[in-house]
Parts: structure tokens; C-alpha cells; sequence
């Protein structure tokens, strides 16, 4: 199955549902880097949960969040024109919903 992303790369969709893609103009070593750093605290996330670590857990999931934001998948946008973000939102939901109809066939 490929992956679906709106016409314009802000978002992929999964299960209909928009997800912001990382920020393209990232360079790659940066990106490479923040990606790293979000699979370790992704890691920290179960490992945490394995063990019933609530102080843990909080530090791994702020690691995730950090990493996200960083990548331009959470906090501000990372395209200049002035559009909303449809983050999370249902294709359906949002000014997407004419093409994603079209894409589903």
C-alpha cells in the first residue's frame, strides 16, 4: 500500500485522518539526527510503560514531543503562506475533501 500526501506534501494521510508531514527544508543531517532522536524517545516511551514508570514515562513522551516539534510535525507550521493547519483533522474535514474523495476512487 503507498502512502498517500495531499497535493501541496503538508500532510500524509493515514485512515483518513491528516497527519503533518517533517519540515522539507530541513537539511538532511539535521533531519537525520532529530529522526534518531525520535526513535530513542519513542524507545524510552515503551521501555517506560514495560515498567510501570510514570516519572520516566513523562520525560520519554516530552522527548517525543520535542522531537516532533523540531521536525515541524508539532508546534508552528513550517510553510509561510498564511494556511491553517488541518493537523489530525479528517480529510473529510477540511479543504482536502474534494481531492481525497477523488483519490479514494
Amino acid at each position: 500500500m503507498s502512502q498517500l500526501f495531499t497535493p501541496d506534501g503538508r500532510y500524509l494521510i493515514v485512515r483518513g485522518r491528516l497527519w503533518r508531514t517533517s519540515n522539507p527544508d530541513l537539511p538532511s543531517d539535521q533531519r537525520q539526527a532529530l529522526v534518531q532522536g525520535l526513535m530513542q524517545a519513542r524507545r524510552a516511551v515503551r521501555q517506560a510503560l514495560a515498567q510501570g514508570d510514570s516519572g520516566q514515562l513523562a520525560q520519554a513522551r516530552a522527548a517525543v514531543h520535542a522531537a516532533k516539534v523540531a521536525l515541524g510535525e508539532r508546534g508552528p507550521v513550517w510553510w509561510t503562506d498564511g494556511s491553517p493547519d488541518f493537523n489530525r483533522h479528517l480529510a473529510r474535514n477540511t479543504p482536502y475533501a474534494d481531492w481525497y474523495r477523488r483519490q479514494q476512487g
